[in-house]
């Protein structure tokens, strides 16, 4: 049965966590049905904006499922384990269109990992914040330590990893780590992603390339995507093209 599911409502998509019960917490099939997804929407020309939920009101994520990494060696936990879960967060946080957290329940570890490669953050009142890895022999590996330590200062991120407390959803807003704290954050969020319909996809998805160059998020792929893009709108790169395909040598404008 699948704990992660994919809903279309007209140009909004909602990638959903749908395991309370486990407090969302991830497993090794949630990982592959999150990345499934996002490859499903990002090839949607028709999807301006992506939320991510969670059901139930006690945790938008636990983090990962004990059960799916404790009997790991310590080479599968680094190699796969790890990797592939981080190499799933960066594809979200690397998105090319805007991504919103619905932060509807606590989230911790990896649950605060996933919420940190969306874009923006709405939080319910009472939902908190939290690094527990330390509590069981663990340290943050899905960016915690990374992508975090670009959205929260140093000493907050200690905070919660070196000293295991919690950050409230006031907090979290002070800090400017979510956008806004709401009783009904997902009704929230899609408001906010209404907005996002009346803009120009292009220029929002041009603008979040350049804002990740500015901040160091994959920011060699970014230059690359912005320059290619660039490129692929010249009178050269249709030339060149087109002399390839009439195996003739291109005659280039400049333009």
């Amino acid at each position: 049965m699948s704990t992660v599911h994919l809903d279309i409502h007209g140009r909004l998509a909602e990638i959903r966590l749908d395991n309370p019960a486990k407090l969302n917490a991830f497993t090794v099939a949630m990982l592959q049905e999150l990345a499934g997804h996002l490859d499903t929407v990002e090839c949607r020309t028709d999807i301006t904006c992506l939320m991510v939920t969670a059901e139930g009101e006690r945790a938008f994520c636990a983090g990962a499922d004990i059960n799916a990494w404790g009997d790991l060696s310590p080479a599968e936990f680094a190699r796969h384990w790890v990797r592939d879960g981080h190499r799933i967060f960066d594809r979200l946080a690397r998105f090319s269109k805007p991504v919103i957290g619905v932060i509807s329940g606590h989230a911790f570890g990896g649950g605060l990992e996933l919420a940190a490669a969306c874009d923006i953050r709405v939080m319910a009142p009472k939902a908190t914040l939290a690094l527990p890895e330390a509590h069981v022999g663990i340290v943050p590996g899905w960016s915690g330590t990374q992508r975090l330590a670009r959205l929260l200062p140093e000493a907050v991120i200690k905070e919660m990893a070196l000293f295991g407390r919690r950050i409230g959803a006031e907090r979290a807003l002070q800090l400017g780590f979510v956008a806004e704290i709401a009783d009904d954050p997902r009704q929230a969020a899609v408001e906010i992603a209404a907005k996002v319909a009346e803009l120009s996809p292009r220029a929002v998805e041009v603008a979040k390339f350049m804002i990740h160059a500015g901040c160091g998020e994959d920011r060699a792929a970014m230059i690359e995507a912005l320059g290619s893009a660039a490129i692929a709108a010249s009178a050269d790169r249709n030339e060149g093209v087109a002399a390839f395909r009439d195996k003739r040598k291109p005659v280039f404008s400049g333009e």
